[in-house]
């Protein structure tokens, strides 16, 4: 199930106030998520972090963070059997963007290097490229991962 993003926002956070960690999260039932969704869940959430926050996210972060979104819940969607959950968070002053996906697969992906021979493979090699920060955290049903985008402000 996806909660609008305005309605999760005010239900979980209330009014937002400048200063503070803006957040919103997303959970899918299996099959449910959509790799549209999640990119548009991004745009919205930076739209309202520019107006709430007073910031200008510039082309560029904007697109690594949807890319990154993508990346990572096509991978889930690829390798994992049950549910999966999206969280973005931006960071108080609104300087880091955090995306978290979890899902339900208990493999730990590897990142491999660029090899144009290969077909595929390559998706975290490019949330590695675009992050400031990736990490992968096992769950007792699962894993998250975790990439930190700097949103050039």
């Amino acid at each position: 199930m996806v909660i609008p993003l305005g309605q999760q926002a005010t239900d979980e956070l209330g009014p937002h106030r400048p200063g503070r960690a803006l957040r919103y999260g997303a959970a899918w039932d299996p099959g449910g998520a959509q790799v549209a969704d999640a990119r548009r869940a991004v745009r919205a959430f930076l739209a309202r972090a520019t107006h709430a926050e007073h910031i200008t996210v510039g082309t560029r972060p904007e697109q690594d963070a949807q890319l990154v979104v993508s990346e990572l819940i096509t991978n889930s969607l690829r390798h994992a059997p049950g549910p999966c959950g999206l969280l973005l968070e931006l960071s108080a002053g609104g300087k880091r963007l955090r995306i978290t996906v979890w899902d339900t697969s208990r493999e730990l992906p590897e990142i491999h290097e660029r090899d144009e021979s290969r077909i595929g493979g390559h998706g975290l090699f490019l949330v590695r490229a675009c992050s400031r920060d990736l990490s992968v955290t096992p769950l007792p049903g699962g894993k998250e991962i975790t990439a930190e985008i700097d949103l050039g402000i």
